[in-house]
């Protein structure tokens, strides 16, 4: 059976396969996207799928063209990576500070994180009545809950990353008699960075998510209520045309940060460096 195994794993068909997708490098990830949504086309277009459920991948590709020739379109994006980005900003700046702080403080970190630990489980939609009844139904409100979406894991990944430093490296740091600004800048920071992105990219996806509950709070403009407004009218292309959008937006924001944290760590000899 091993025999069988190692022979289909190095027969001569196999190898062109490997190096075909090789020679693809990066693109070869859209390959199974591709292949879905020929597969979708053509299950609507013999009729297998009801186009009222789901409508073909064409019809939503025409349906995003027509709100984007009238205009209506942008202005949904707009204000959608508007409150994505505000949001982002506020729960990171925040998440940075505590997080650093009680991680690198075990007295702080006694204090706060309990608290934090058990605001975390709140759920997404538990805050949306709490925040229309402090801020109302306008933009600070929606602001507030992706800021919220944010916080938690970036906070939580940053404290982590702080507690799992290398005992070791530390007294390395101690023993070269760096205070503790130095010890955080050369020791703390480079060591912790790789978790920080991570909580990052981590609170981004969140930041996404939560704008959707953000934007049901009296929203008249955004993907959300694009998504929303086509599952109230009956116009299934417009619910998934706005689901499209969120995922091609999210994954451009994730690759920004992707791309950056490759430039910030190029120092780092891992694994997935050589891939």
């Amino acid at each position: 059976m091993e025999q069988r195994l190692a022979i289909a794993i190095t027969s001569p068909q196999t190898g062109n396969i490997w190096q075909f997708l090789s020679r693809l490098g990066k693109a070869k990830g859209l390959l199974l996207p591709v292949f879905l949504l020929i597969l979708w086309e053509s299950l609507s277009r013999f009729g297998l799928v009801a186009p009222n459920l789901l409508p073909a991948p064409s019809t939503i590709v025409i349906t995003i063209w027509k709100l984007g020739a009238a205009g209506e379109l942008w202005q949904h994006i707009s204000i959608t990576l508007y409150r994505v980005f505000v949001g982002f900003l506020i729960g990171t700046f925040l998440a940075t500070i505590l997080g650093g702080l009680t991680g690198y403080s075990c007295l702080i970190h006694d204090l706060l994180d309990p608290l934090l630990q058990s605001l975390r489980n709140i759920p997404s939609l538990a805050w949306v009545p709490l925040f229309i009844l402090w801020m109302g139904i306008h933009e600070p409100s929606k602001i507030a809950l992706i800021a919220v979406g944010v916080f938690f894991p970036v906070y939580l990944n940053l404290m982590s990353g702080i507690h799992n430093v290398d005992r070791k490296l530390v007294e390395v740091g101690k023993i070269y008699r760096l205070n503790d600004w130095q010890l955080i800048s050369r020791v703390f920071l480079p060591a912790t960075l790789p978790a920080y992105i991570v909580g990052l990219r981590s609170g981004l996806g969140l930041g996404w998510m939560f704008v959707v509950a953000a934007e049901l709070m009296g929203a008249s403009q955004g993907l959300g209520f694009l998504l929303i407004d086509g599952q109230a009218t009956g116009r299934p292309a417009i619910t998934l045309a706005s689901i499209l959008l969120f995922a091609i937006f999210g994954k451009v924001t994730d690759s920004v940060i992707s791309f950056a944290s490759h430039r910030l760590l190029h120092w780092q000899d891992v694994y997935a460096s050589n891939h």
